[in-house]
């Protein structure tokens, strides 16, 4: 009888999350815990770290302090994979604080070994926002005090010539900032970009307004002349201006600066006139005032088009969980097609499977306690179903449970609304219990699948017969952990075989699974 030669043999595979064959340690739970190599490590944390935030397991200073010593450790070792890195984890990966700690730490830490290539390269390449070199230097000189070295500053002025236009300004350059435009500017000195005759004229404008010089405005600065003439009429004229949105347009209104401008409320009028000019997250922040105010149907159907526009939702850069806050938050029947679409576009990269695929979500307590940022009503466990509801709606026959000490099946159709059947698996948390036992629950669920999709901290409790996840189904089944925490012990031995672990509240690592699924190792998706 042959062992190998067998129909259901497959070709062992290598992933980028590589952990050690042996465990070391302990998960937080008490499992068997496998350490992962730097860069295994820091990818998954990096790719869900908001940055000064507690966790379940993780007080927001270690965690914090772990990411520094792994960014330390990986930037001196292989600073061009960090370099590659850091601009996949701004972009494409939609993590936004991390990636800037993450470069400036990098330069830190080289410097300190001595190495000086690549270091302006790995600042300027996070900066993506027009607020973000203020971010930078407030970051640096908050942790290492106002002697900032060359290489910052020079790759956040590279930045600034990128970032700085008229209506960054007017968006970010607020006195609630302690880094304003012009603070930047006089720590930076950057030269006016070859290309843009006109930014020599916005810096001069950035550093009278910051030192309340009463120069005029430059004509090669329509927008804020713009502007300047919207806040020179008087407040009881100001609603008639309402009525020609492109004014508005022009000036750069957005409609947090239109509701302070008007000095009256933000009525139908008032948002049907910055409707046009609002970018994506605006929109979707405020799809509930719309409602509220009454916005017209014609109106709201222009919005339902941005949204579910695929060069709009890849454009603006949301976490896919955005879109369920958006849904939560405004539930009229309205905007529910629109933001399953957008949800959809945004969800890309997860794969739709042939076969059999058992997919579990962890309902445990570590995924239910505290949202997955102070600014997101969001928790990990709904980041979790979001994917596994996505998973199932798009697969040919997908298993889907939720698990903790026991678990339950959640049926769906292939197909099917992905924001309400995540509200209608998010009201069954708590039905199994708070435990996460990840190998109790595979062999309770596992009948023949073809794939085995596990969306957790994978931080397991050690079973009752002490059995390990990685032996609860068959070995030549393929395992991909998606791991929503990136804590430091691993459930499972990774990166070879049929085990597999990826991560993040973004659907880019996503990518990685069908090439692993058509037989090909998968390198990192950057």
């Amino acid at each position: 009888m042959s062992k190998f030669n067998t129909a259901t043999n497959r070709p062992a595979l290598s992933s980028p999350v590589r952990t050690e064959r042996t465990p070391s340690g302990r998960t937080h739970e008490g499992a068997p815990g496998y350490a992962r190599d730097a860069k295994g490590e820091l990818f998954l944390l990096a790719v869900s770290n908001m940055v000064g935030e507690n966790t379940f397991y993780e007080k927001a200073g270690d965690r914090d302090e772990r990411f520094r010593d792994l960014v330390h450790r990986v930037a001196v070792e292989d600073g061009a994979w960090m370099a590659r890195f850091l601009p996949w984890l701004r972009g494409e990966a939609n993590m936004r604080t991390a990636p800037v700690v993450a470069a400036l730490e990098s330069v830190r830490a080289r410097l300190a070994a001595g190495l000086h290539g690549l270091n302006r390269q790995l600042v300027d390449g996070v900066l993506q926002r027009a607020d973000e070199p203020g971010e930078a230097l407030a970051y640096w000189t908050s942790t290492y005090g106002r002697a900032i070295p060359k290489p910052v500053k020079r790759g956040v002025a590279d930045a600034v010539r990128r970032l700085y236009t008229e209506r960054g300004l007017l968006k970010y350059d607020t006195g609630t900032r302690g880094f304003r435009f012009a603070d930047v500017i006089d720590l930076v000195h950057p030269a006016p970009a070859a290309d843009k005759a006109w930014q020599g004229e916005l810096f001069a404008h950035a550093l009278d307004r910051r030192h309340d010089r009463d120069r005029p405005i430059h004509d090669s600065l329509a927008t804020l002349r713009a502007r300047a003439g919207l806040a020179a009429l008087p407040v009881e004229s100001r609603r008639a201006a309402l009525a020609d949105p492109g004014r508005l347009r022009a000036a750069g209104m957005t409609w947090e600066a239109l509701a302070g401008w008007l000095q009256g409320p933000m009525d139908r009028q008032a948002w049907e006139a910055v409707i046009p000019s609002m970018g994506y997250m605006a929109l979707i922040r405020n799809l509930r005032n719309f409602d509220e105010a009454g916005v017209s149907d014609e109106v709201a159907g222009r919005v339902a088009a941005k949204l579910t526009d695929p060069g709009e939702v890849a454009g603006s850069r949301q976490l896919p969980f955005r879109f369920y806050s958006a849904y939560r938050n405004a539930p009229s029947t309205r905007w529910g097609h629109a933001l399953d679409r957008a949800l959809t576009l945004a969800t890309g990269n997860v794969p739709s499977f042939g076969g059999r695929t058992l997919v579990l979500v962890d309902t445990s307590a570590s995924m239910t306690s505290g949202a997955v940022s102070e600014r997101s009503t969001v928790t990990p466990v709904q980041a979790a179903a979001l994917f596994g509801v996505t998973l199932a709606a798009r697969g040919e026959r997908v298993d889907l449970y939720g698990f903790a000490d026991g678990v339950f099946r959640h049926g769906m159709g292939r197909g099917a609304s992905v924001l309400k059947e995540m509200d209608r698996f998010c009201g069954r948390v708590g039905e199994v219990g708070h435990g996460t036992r990840i190998a109790a629950s595979l062999r309770r669920v596992y009948r023949g699948h073809d794939r085995v999709v596990i969306l957790s901290d994978m931080q397991t409790m050690n079973g009752h017969d002490g059995a390990e996840v990685t032996g609860a189904v068959p070995e030549r089944v393929p395992m991909y952990g998606f791991n929503l925490q990136g804590y430091r012990r691993a459930a499972m031995p990774t990166g070879s075989g049929h085990r597999h672990e990826f991560g993040g509240f973004s659907d880019a690592s996503f990518r990685l699974i069908p090439l692993l699924e058509t037989g090909r190792d998968a390198s990192w998706p950057f």
